[in-house]
């Protein structure tokens, strides 16, 4: 039976305990969500294999399985075993994409890593880094199978929003915030001057870095572009406290005034992430303090999301000359052409690592080996990230330099000049510490953390101020299994500082008179 904690947690959409009530029958159920997953992924490759004979290869048995571990995640989010903003759910159903479909659709599409010598045969290859990725899967799944799992009581200890102190502390940070966006585009000589520069970088990639005109404005950018999410806080603050629940149609409205927020800060100078995870972090907090999302909702967020990306890319490569691609198709055609930004590039280069996690293990173990593993200095390179090359001009090197020379060779790392873009995920960077055999522990490691995280998420009540930030842990889950250490670092620091500051600086830390469950067994 559930408590009235638990009923009242799940109608606002926390994190609740599955529907089984013992072990056997939450193995059944897993059992029958895997076989369900298998189904799908084995029926997508049949249908696959209609279109291109080429997907008839042993590439395909490791790729379905790990599709079919990872993706009965995904049909327990479809089937409402978890709640819509539950890590695993998020990681079940992108995790889908990341593990089944992409290197699939590699093949399908015959698109890989530009600019490298490849492999002579990529199916293999693609077949083999499945292989450990199915390893790391079956580590991953063995986090939440093995042992009886955990209910945590609420915490000790409650962070409750001050009201007239939230408004105040919001309101000035909206204000700083502001300014010092207006400060930017004045620097720049304008919001045009502001996108020349980021082209001007575009321009010069392979001999600069992208957006090198705004290098050195890390910390600015921290504070001008927290403006978007400040002013959510302000508004979620506000309806919590009058305890209103407005419709849908208002809250859509919200959510488009809050794109073109987010695209005024920040969204302009090139950062499709920054923009993808700043609409998450909304909904996640709409789910959490006003209304409770639907999956309907998520799946429809998700369809808009691809279709930003593949518009936003022809930002990256011409600026607003990407308007352009609302006039038709031809239109699109041509600048995919022009810019070789494709739907298919933004699918398999932003939401998966499959080809350049390929390419790695190749790299690796093709004669002749020239690579050299990093041994541990990509962390090191990535947290050294956050202390300025002007107070430390001779920081540790972050994972571009190795990236680098297994692309390209030893000694092809010049900094200043030509180096890889490549970010291989988590998996992808414990290979170029330690190998291959590194790769399927990174899972089990993940699977540990995304727990811990459910664990805290259970602790919290209804009315905790934490959960404002929680979309943020939860999404930077996936950050962490498809990016680099230095993405991880970056986007912690440059997207959680100045709301945690204000989180903080709002909120009362209460002792709770007693301690209950929030469910039972």
């Amino acid at each position: 039976m559930y408590s009235q904690a638990t009923l009242g947690a799940a109608r606002i959409g926390l994190p609740r305990r599955p529907r089984a009530t013992n072990a056997v029958e939450s193995g059944k159920a897993l059992v029958e969500r895997t076989l369900i997953a298998f189904m799908f992924c084995s029926l997508v490759v049949m249908v696959m294999v209609l279109f291109d004979a080429t997907l008839i290869h042993w590439f395909v048995v490791p790729v379905v399985l790990s599709g079919a571990i990872i993706g009965s995640d995904a049909v327990a989010f479809l089937q409402d075993r978890v709640e819509v903003m539950d890590p695993i759910a998020l990681i079940g159903t992108l995790g889908l994409h990341f593990f089944f479909l992409a290197p699939l659709l590699h093949v399908l599409w015959d698109s890989w890593t530009p600019y490298v010598i490849g492999p002579p045969e990529w199916r293999d290859w693609l077949g083999w880094m499945a292989i450990l990725n199915l390893l790391g899967l079956l580590l991953y799944r063995s986090v939440f199978l093995l042992g009886r799992e955990k209910y945590s009581a609420p915490s000790k200890y409650i962070w409750r929003l001050d009201h007239q102190r939230a408004m105040l502390v919001f309101g000035t940070l909206l204000v700083v915030s502001g300014l010092v966006q207006i400060w930017v585009y004045a620097h720049f000589g304008g919001i045009s001057g502001f996108v020349a520069a980021y082209m001007d970088g575009e321009a010069h990639y392979g001999d600069k870095d992208p957006g090198i005109g705004f290098n050195g404005m890390g910390w600015i950018f921290m504070i001008s572009e927290s403006f978007p999410i400040l002013s959510l806080f302000t508004l979620a603050a506000y309806l919590k406290h009058k305890g209103k629940r407005p419709p849908w149609p208002v809250i859509f409205l919200v959510l488009a005034i809050y794109f073109l927020l987010v695209m005024l800060f920040g969204g302009l100078r090139g950062s499709r992430s920054n923009t993808i995870w700043a609409l998450f972090w909304a909904v996640g907090v709409i789910h959490f303090w006003v209304r409770k999302v639907t999956r309907s909702v998520v799946l429809v967020g998700l369809v808009f999301l691809i279709i930003f990306m593949y518009l936003y890319g022809f930002y990256k490569s011409v600026g607003a000359e990407a308007l352009d691609a609302f006039q038709g198709a031809d239109t699109r055609a041509s600048l995919a052409h022009k810019t070789g930004r494709t739907l298919q590039g933004s699918i398999l280069g932003d939401l998966a690592r499959a080809d350049i996690q390929a390419l790695e293990l190749y790299k690796m173990t093709a004669p002749p080996v020239t690579y050299r593993y990093a041994l541990g200095r990509t962390y090191l390179g990535g947290i050294s990230i956050l202390i300025p090359r002007a107070i430390w001009p001779d920081r540790p090197p972050d994972k571009v330099r190795w990236t680098t020379e297994l692309e390209s060779g030893q000694g092809s790392y010049v900094p200043g000049l030509y180096q890889s873009s490549h970010v291989v995920g988590v998996a992808g960077e414990a290979m170029l510490n330690f190998g291959p055999i590194a790769a399927p522990f990174t899972y089990l490691a993940l699977g540990l953390f995304i727990k811990r995280i459910q664990q805290w998420l259970r602790t919290l009540t209804a009315d905790d101020s934490r959960w404002l930030m929680a979309p943020l842990i939860v999404m930077f889950t996936f950050i962490v299994m498809a990016s680099d250490s230095d993405n991880d670092v970056f986007f912690l620091f440059k997207y959680a500082t100045v709301p945690l500051a204000a989180v903080l600086l709002s909120s009362r830390r209460e002792a709770r008179a007693s301690v209950r469950f929030l469910w039972k067994s």
